[in-house]
């Protein structure tokens, strides 16, 4: 690929997205160690589609007021990473619905910049290959993702995941913040 914006996007949202895969299905049995209660889990993330979507709808309105996008990318990579450090102090479903709210505006403000910035610089003929590098590439991190995050919780619990995930999502920040403005 020859595009330095779309591989800089590549790699530091592909280490944010390996990041949030480590948690992945995991999420089921973590709410389950808080509440023996199936409900809750569904409740949880409820909570966070919810607020992801109000919050959207909020960006979608101001979003594209701002010159620089990456500038909410960044605010997305960085209110995950301090959410997801603040599970480690999770004690009862109430404050997980309360992260799971600031997770979906965390979705909200970065997930949408992504997407900008990305369309943004596309190639000309080129998006099909373009698009599928970056779902080759997701997806990749996801599944490489999921399977480690099960083995760190295995070998040093959930704790050292969250904080695994968080320093991940602050690489991501300090990678993308440490580009010039004009590559993004």
């Amino acid at each position: 690929m020859n595009n330095k914006s779309l591989k800089i996007l590549f790699i530091y949202n592909g280490i944010f997205v390996f990041a949030a895969s480590l948690f992945g299905p995991l999420y089921a049995v973590y709410v389950g160690l808080l509440d023996k209660n199936i409900l809750s889990v569904s409740i949880t993330w409820s909570a966070f589609l919810i607020a992801t979507i109000i919050f959207t709808l909020i960006i979608s309105k101001i979003g594209d007021r701002l010159k620089e996008k990456e500038y909410l990318l960044l605010a997305g990579f960085l209110v995950r990473a301090i959410t997801w450090f603040l599970f480690i102090f999770t004690t009862n479903v109430y404050y997980l619905i309360f992260l799971q709210i600031l997770l979906g505006f965390g979705e909200a403000l970065g997930t949408p910049a992504f997407d900008a910035i990305f369309a943004e610089h596309l190639d000309g003929g080129r998006h099909i290959k373009e698009y599928s590098d970056w779902k080759l590439i997701s997806n990749i991190a996801t599944s490489v993702g999921t399977l480690i995050g099960g083995l760190i919780v295995i070998e040093f619990g959930f704790q050292w995941l969250f904080i695994s995930m968080s320093l991940l999502a602050i690489v991501s920040f300090i990678g993308v913040f440490s580009q010039s403005r004009n590559l993004l």
